[in-house]
């Protein structure tokens, strides 16, 4: 039996405690620790990005020793997780997802698995992120994430990664056999071409709302993007950061800008 890297590791994800690439998750971790912590959201929370529960409490529900859900974000679910549920021994790796369905381009934004593990790295443990891309949904290969991701991971862990970054792995819509490689790849914008808002009423003539995204039809054509990387079979790995410093580029923006106070 090949030797376990870590000795524990948190899972979570957004798609909810009984979501099926929990399962393959699970599966994974198990071949990478002898020491699996399940701690996700009672129900499904994806598009909840960071976000974190202030307003109200959390509650946690314990199916076994190292089995919870959370009726909280993804982000609510790595904190409780962290800092109270593991406080005396934290975890070594975090792990989010399988998601399914891809978090690529616009929506790492908004990827509440993107999110639980950029929270990870807020709290100094290494995280990653993983999806499962389709384009069938009756047809999700999850055994291409299964598979493939001990392996991968595994060398990620030797080679090591910086501190302040988080990895967001996405893994194509092809069997296991036929995946061509791995890319490191950086969020290509442009898969979002805009939200659409739709009304309704409620049997109470109360207002409410559905929002969802339009789709951009035209391709994203970055050779070093995520969605080129993934359309050609490859999995891809963007390192993620929360620094986006763009003063370098906004430099002229504060010339000048003390005289505006002047007289106010």
């Amino acid at each position: 039996m090949a030797h376990k890297p870590v000795p524990r590791i948190l899972i979570t994800n957004d798609d909810g405690i009984h979501a099926e690439g929990l399962k393959v998750l699970e599966q994974i971790a198990n071949e990478l620790s002898d020491e699996v912590w399940v701690v996700a959201p009672e129900y499904d929370q994806s598009g909840t990005s960071h976000s974190v529960s202030l307003q109200e409490p959390l509650r946690l529900y314990s199916w076994a020793d190292r089995r919870h859900s959370v009726r909280g974000t993804p982000s609510d679910c790595v904190l409780l997780a962290v800092e109270h549920l593991m406080k005396e021994r934290r975890p070594n790796l975090i792990l989010s997802g399988v998601n399914r369905g891809h978090n690529l381009s616009d929506a790492v934004a908004y990827s509440g698995t993107v999110g639980a593990a950029m929270t990870g790295l807020l709290l100094n443990v290494p995280a990653i992120a993983l999806s499962q891309a389709f384009r069938m949904p009756e047809r999700v290969r999850w055994d291409t994430a299964a598979r493939l991701a001990p392996p991968l991971i595994r060398a990620l862990l030797e080679r090591g990664w910086p501190n302040d970054v988080c990895l967001n792995i996405n893994f194509p819509d092809v069997d296991a056999d036929d995946v061509a490689g791995v890319a490191l790849t950086r969020p290509a914008r442009g898969a979002l071409a805009g939200v659409e808002v739709e009304a309704r009423t409620d049997t109470r003539e109360q207002p409410y709302f559905w929002i969802r995204f339009r789709r951009n039809p035209e391709p994203i054509d970055a050779a070093d993007g995520d969605v080129a990387a993934v359309r050609e079979g490859r999995i891809s790995i963007s390192p993620l950061r929360f620094e986006r410093d763009a003063a370098p580029d906004c430099r002229e923006l504060a010339i000048g800008l003390d005289d505006c106070l002047k007289g106010a």
